[in-house]
């Protein structure tokens, strides 16, 4: 069987028709693949946006489409062959299968009590399950697929393989950018992927943007970070991350959502089954009902985003210490216990629950061609005024509580931190 013989077609909202092979049908068919129809792309979201819906299963499809636009455009289709094209849109079609119900909420589950990331798991599952015989089967080697489908391929020479899957401006950020904000309705600036994807090159082994695209990646990156403000950051969608995340770990020891010791245990796991073990169990039902009816804790104290350029200042909420000492003094001024006291900074790995998204915009590798045709590299920092002003770190802090507590920590969050103007104020 070709490795390359195409077997149908598959609707998507956003490209039309995505193309697939029969190599790639076998892994769609696959349980680990499926069980992504029951893991949504954006939990909590949908409390904001009710067309937040999309899964990680349309996701992934995306992810390998545009990955396969990148190996055959015209400069990376002369130096990859069929097999490695092929292998590539395997490899993105599974970089997400080790994601966790409600996607990077479990992530703080992982990280605090295993130290794994859904990357690890993913890795994991591909060489685990009975993806590890499909893969074989189609004659490739499952730790190669599993080690490129997270980027860590590290194939000398060839480190472009890596990042068309993880990068600056990898298949996958394009996918998300532009599926997220179609879901979501919340499009604010319009990005041109695919002009972005022809003009990819391989400089020294790097994965590089053609000067002539400025624009498309100036407006891809533009839109990144107002999709960060206005979607994955959103203070109500958070509010719905967090309480899930403390509904995980109030019942991680009760469900055993740790203890998994076969892929087939943690694949076991997506947003229903978890939804209804949450449920059931009396450490976490209260949370549960109260998403169910939108009772959700309220955010007391939200100033805009603030751009700081110093990695140390930006990180000195990341210490543990630091943060509970605030909230504590917050919780002691306003009479109430710590407990109704959260400190969120979304941009960090912040209790009770980090974001696994990077913000802090990546240097970019670009180049541009001389009149004979010769390739100069450099970065996007020094073609770039905009992505020059935005290369810091763009930090959200919150204070959040129940609504019965609102006003008194809103006042002692403005003490502490400073008054917000009229105009920034929350009042519901």
């Amino acid at each position: 069987m070709s490795k390359r013989k195409y077997w149908g077609e598959i609707k998507d909202p956003i490209y039309g028709y995505v193309y697939i092979t029969e190599a790639e049908k076998e892994i769609i068919d696959s349980y680990p693949f499926q069980r992504l129809r029951r893991i949504r792309q954006l939990a909590g979201a949908e409390y904001v946006y009710p067309g937040a819906n999309h899964t990680r299963f349309e996701h992934s499809i995306g992810v390998m489409h545009l990955a396969g636009l990148m190996v055959d455009n015209p400069q990376l289709s002369q130096i990859i062959s069929e097999d490695e094209a092929q292998m590539i849109r395997i490899a993105a079609l599974l970089h997400d299968v080790g994601h966790g119900p409600f996607s990077h909420v479990f992530e703080h589950v992982l990280t605090k009590f295993l130290g794994k990331t859904h990357e690890d798991m993913t890795q994991w599952i591909v060489t685990s399950s009975e993806l590890r015989d499909i893969i074989s089967s189609l004659g490739y080697d499952p730790s190669v697929i599993g080690a490129l489908a997270v980027g860590r391929l590290n194939k000398p020479k060839m480190a472009f393989m890596d990042q068309i899957i993880r990068s600056a401006v990898d298949a996958d950020k394009l996918d998300f950018v532009v599926r997220d904000t179609y879901h979501t309705g919340a499009e604010y600036g319009f990005v041109d992927v695919f002009r972005l994807i022809r003009t990819l090159d391989v400089i020294e082994g790097n994965l590089s943007v053609d000067v002539g695209a400025l624009s498309a990646l100036e407006s891809f990156i533009l839109a990144r970070i107002e999709s960060f403000k206005s979607i994955y950051f959103h203070r109500v969608g958070r509010a719905v991350q967090i309480m899930l995340a403390i509904a995980m770990e109030n019942a991680k020891d009760e469900l055993g959502l740790v203890d998994f010791k076969s892929p087939e245990e943690y694949l076991s796991l997506n947003d229903y089954t978890l939804w209804t073990k949450l449920k059931e169990c009396e450490k976490s039902r209260n949370i549960i009902e109260r998403l169910e009816r939108r009772r959700l804790i309220k955010c007391a104290y939200d100033p805009p985003p603030f751009y700081i350029k110093d990695r140390i200042v930006s990180t000195i909420f990341n210490v543990e210490g630091i943060r509970n000492r605030i909230r504590d003094q917050i919780a002691e001024e306003a009479g109430i216990s710590p407990q109704n006291v959260i400190i969120d900074v979304p941009t960090l790995p912040s209790v009770p629950y980090h974001h696994a998204f990077p913000l802090e915009p990546m240097e970019i590798p670009v180049f541009q061609k001389t009149r004979e045709g010769r390739k100069i590299s450099g970065r996007l920092s020094e073609v770039s005024g905009i992505f020059d002003v935005l290369k810091g770190f763009m930090n959200i802090l919150r204070v959040y509580t129940e609504e019965e507590y609102l006003r008194r920590v809103q006042e002692v969050s403005e003490k502490l931190f400073g008054e917000l103007p009229f105009s920034m104020r929350i009042s519901y």
